[in-house]
């Protein structure tokens, strides 16, 4: 039975609406921020729910659409959806691995009205990005970024950075020139999902993220003017946590291929919470009204040292997500904090990452890739209780 939220309520309004249309995709990066148990989620909406996701977000004032995934372009209604947040009057934004696309079908998304494409790359090599990737894709992005130009859209790259490919900062950057970027993300990769699982394997070392931070501000400058360049340097080595997702419940709503509704996309995680379904309840009485959504809002919900920190204002406690998989408990200071009581395992994890970066390769741990049958894997193996399998 649908509900209607509560018409008084002065919560800030979802601003950006994040659109995961699907978890199946061509390809299997160990990165990946998808839920380790995506193999469970079945029965995905229909274009009419997700029709109806977009009017109702739409009505409250959210402005930003992005349509994400998984792979996005695995859906034969994209088109569709497309069209009506054109002229539901979305910004719209399809971020994608451009596996699944041709000419053709960028020409439909130019037609339906799509503002924007981001193609992601996993390394600038091909034989790393095939590698990271799964499967062979590294021509065909080419391919596709090249289009992506052709049809007037911005140029816009995302190579998510970890220690397989971080000492390819700069000939990632000289292949976005080749390809005429407008805009390149060079997206540290965050510790949830998939890469959590690969942490140990994933996780550069400080003298790694030195020398890249180094070489994209070099760039910075060279291209001052031409290309965009954005670099952030990843959580685990920094003093203060992150502002995530600007609050809990503050601008970003994230609806799941199952019509899930989340604060962020690794909230799903979360123990004790049961997000409501857009099945069920309106996008109104989800944001205003849900206890889920409310509960991380504003500061009373906070312990020590959070609850008197000045900061409070600034990085509200930092991620809750990262909090519960760190410290057991999503209330906790996120302990990239170096206030934070439970500062020790972030240094921990950044000791382990590097221990293990000086193995022999005959006994360094495998990459776990994300696909479905290690997916069934970790979800048997959860059921099961074997400790740690999942984060």
């Amino acid at each position: 039975m649908k509900t209607v939220g509560s018409e008084l309520n002065n919560q800030p309004k979802p601003l950006w609406l994040l659109a995961e249309l699907t978890y199946k995709c061509p390809l299997q990066c160990p990165y990946c921020s998808n839920p380790v148990d995506f193999a469970k989620a079945k029965n995905e909406l229909s274009t009419e729910d997700w029709l109806r996701v977009m009017r109702e977000a739409r009505a409250m004032g959210a402005t930003q659409l992005g349509f994400s995934g998984g792979e996005p372009l695995v859906r034969r209604d994209l088109e569709e959806l497309i069209r009506e947040a054109r002229r539901l009057g979305f910004y719209t934004n399809l971020i994608t691995s451009g596996v699944g696309m041709d000419e053709e079908r960028i020409k439909g998304f130019k037609e339906a009205g799509l503002d924007h494409i981001q193609v992601s790359f996993q390394a600038s090599s091909e034989e790393l990005n095939n590698f990271i990737a799964g499967t062979d894709a590294f021509k065909h992005k080419l391919e596709m970024a090249r289009l992506v130009k052709k049809y007037g859209y911005p140029m816009v790259l995302c190579f998510v950075l970890h220690r397989q490919n971080q000492e390819q900062v700069r000939d990632i950057l000289e292949l976005a020139i080749t390809l005429n970027a407008d805009y390149v993300e060079l997206a540290t990769t965050q510790y949830y999902g998939w890469a959590m699982v690969n942490r140990d394997q994933l996780l550069p070392s400080r003298e790694q993220l030195e020398q890249a931070e180094a070489i994209a501000h070099e760039y910075q400058k060279k291209m001052k003017g031409k290309m965009k360049i954005y670099y952030v340097v990843p959580d685990y080595y920094e003093t203060r946590p992150k502002a995530c997702m600007n609050g809990w419940g503050a601008v970003f709503l994230t609806i799941t291929p199952d019509g899930t509704a989340l604060p962020c996309h690794a909230a799903g995680q979360l123990p004790g919470m049961t997000f409501p379904n857009v099945r069920d309840h309106s996008i109104d009485w989800i944001w205003n009204d849900s206890p889920d959504f409310n509960k991380f809002r504003g500061f009373d919900w906070m312990k020590e040292p959070c609850r008197s920190c000045p900061e409070r204002f600034k990085d509200f406690g930092g991620c809750r997500c990262q909090a519960y998989m760190l410290t057991g408990d999503a209330a906790n200071t996120d302990p990239v904090c170096d206030l934070s009581p439970r500062h020790q395992v972030v240094l921990d994890a950044i000791a382990a990452a590097k221990e293990a970066a000086q193995r022999p390769v005959a006994v360094v741990k495998p990459l776990v890739f994300r696909n479905p049958q290690n997916s069934k894997r970790r979800i048997a193996e959860k059921q099961a209780g074997v400790a740690g399998t999942l984060y």
